[in-house]
């Protein structure tokens, strides 16, 4: 393959992490030559999606001293006792593995906001048509010891039997005054609260102590110390994106996470971007007299005017520690959490977010069903996430497992740990590589486009940044008849009309 590579490029990217993807898309379709490396077998790195033996085996791997994802470890926990209604076997590790590739196993698990940064992102650049996305079936808090679901819809909130009919109105014109807030810059009932906590703000609402936590934990998933501004802003974006694709203002990639960066490496690819996985880059240095980039990699020198790489892949980064980032639970059960109301017909997806008993601090947890396309049929995928504390990761998590599992009958067939790391320092001999970030605590992807689009306005500062690609049917040929694709590009029900009236002309010709 070292034969057949170009020698020349204006961008070679390293890692094909969701951030670098975005960045070669990006210089693809603005025309710029671009080369995607990867070390890996797979796409994506800890953004990426694995099969069930596959994760197994990722997480049996040492890492490397400057890998992002370190301290994996996993177990397995069968049950003979355990029967199924039915009487049909119970899952077990064999029968789980025996159906691996049905599994769809996020790293670093997401879900977007219906009006948010990457679903803008996906539409204007016209990447959506690469993708298939779930609504959220469900936004959950814990209520008493119990897993409820948040009303986020006007009928949700007039039909949930979780609230009174007096908690329901004071519901709506809370809701009502925070979709306002903005409008009238002169609204004396926002201004003294201004450089207050948005705690604060609830309590002067004099809203009961349930609706008071509907909202910290599930519309403006914020804290006590969080500011009024901050907590607003919030619950006017978890407001915005209601109604867009579905009763939750969340949608949920099918066949998990690892699909995004994908998306972005095909549109790269049909731009003329060239990839190659399982390919390291053994050494860079910086040519003086061209001021281009000289990668070895395969026994090849490679020339690049401009580096992209994701933290930890490039040589000279050796003297870059690690420090850990985020901390990650990733659990199999043969049945889900809450009451059969949150899991109708086999439940979908569910978003719960977890406070200590301090609101200190926090978690994110994400339930899947095979609805997503992420597992069999009768499992339930349990994603927990939270900022690490430590090294490890269980530890960690351990305030928000006891919070889930304790007190649940939800059956634990898998379950594993592991942290995502981030670099603590920077390599001098590196200052002209640009290093994407590595995956941070957030619940969408804002902070990982934000970074893509920095990195790509420094490389290419008067470019576009993921201009809309034309479909397949919009591209004229040269020397083509571009009024031959104007019967493609009608809908379905106006190209059967225009072809009976193409039938009736030949037929009156034919009279004639």
């Amino acid at each position: 393959m070292s034969d057949d590579l170009p020698e020349q490029f204006d961008l070679v990217v390293i890692g094909t992490g969701f951030t670098e993807s975005c960045i070669a898309a990006a210089a693809s379709r603005i025309g710029k030559s671009v080369l995607h490396l990867d070390s890996n077998e797979y796409y994506g790195d800890v953004w990426s999606s694995f099969a069930m033996d596959a994760l197994c085996a990722r997480l049996d791997q040492k890492p490397e001293p400057h890998s992002t994802l370190r301290n994996g470890w996993y177990s397995w926990h069968t049950s003979e006792s355990l029967e199924t209604e039915t009487g049909e076997r119970p899952w077990n590790k064999d029968s789980v593995l025996a159906k691996s590739r049905r599994f769809s196993l996020d790293l670093c698990p997401r879900i977007l906001y219906a009006a948010g940064e990457l679903v803008q992102l996906l539409i204007k650049s016209n990447i959506c048509r690469y993708a298939e996305f779930r609504a959220v079936d469900h936004v959950c808090m814990r209520h008493n010891g119990e897993i409820v679901s948040v009303p986020c819809s006007r009928s949700d909130v007039f039909n949930t039997k979780t609230l009174t009919i007096v908690e329901k109105r004071l519901l709506m014109k809370f809701l009502t005054a925070c979709n306002d807030f903005g409008e009238d810059k002169c609204n004396e009932d926002s201004l003294e609260f201004r450089g207050r906590t948005f705690l604060e703000y609830l309590q002067a609402q004099r809203v009961t102590e349930k609706i008071s936590s509907c909202v910290m934990q599930a519309i403006a998933m914020c804290g006590p110390s969080t500011s009024f501004e901050e907590g607003m802003q919030r619950t006017q974006r978890f407001l915005g994106s209601l109604g867009r694709y579905g009763n939750t203002p969340f949608l949920f990639p099918m066949y998990g996470c690892g699909e995004l960066p994908q998306c972005f490496c095909r549109l790269c690819a049909v731009y003329g971007g060239i990839y190659c996985l399982k390919r390291v880059v053994e050494d860079i240095a910086l040519d003086s007299n061209s001021n281009e980039f000289l990668l070895s990699s395969a026994g090849k020198t490679l020339r690049a005017k401009n580096v992209v790489s994701a933290p930890g892949y490039s040589p000279v980064s050796k003297d870059i520690e690690m420090k850990p980032h985020i901390s990650r639970g990733l659990f199999i059960s043969s049945s889900p959490l809450g009451n059969e109301e949150l899991n109708k017909g086999g439940g979908g997806v569910n978003v719960l977010r977890l406070v200590d008993a301090d609101g200190a601090r926090e978690a994110i947890l994400l339930q899947l069903s095979h609805y997503t396309g992420a597992c069999p049929e009768g499992l339930y995928i349990f994603h927990l996430t939270t900022p690490a504390a430590s090294e490890d990761p269980a530890a960690d998590l351990n305030v928000f497992t006891s919070q889930l599992f304790d007190r649940s009958n939800a059956q634990i067939i898998f379950r594993s740990y592991f942290t995502i790391a981030v670099q603590s320092n920077k390599s001098a001999a590196a200052e002209h590589i640009f290093y994407t970030d590595p995956p941070t605590y957030e619940l969408d992807y804002d902070i990982a486009i934000a970074n893509a689009r920095q990195i790509f306005g420094k490389l290419f500062p008067d470019a576009d940044f993921l201009p809309r690609a034309p479909d397949p049917e919009e591209i004229v040929v040269d020397g083509e008849d571009p009024s031959a694709l104007n019967e493609h590009s009608l809908p379905e029900d106006l190209r059967a009309q225009l072809h009976d009236m193409q039938q009736a002309t030949q037929e009156m010709d034919i009279q004639d």
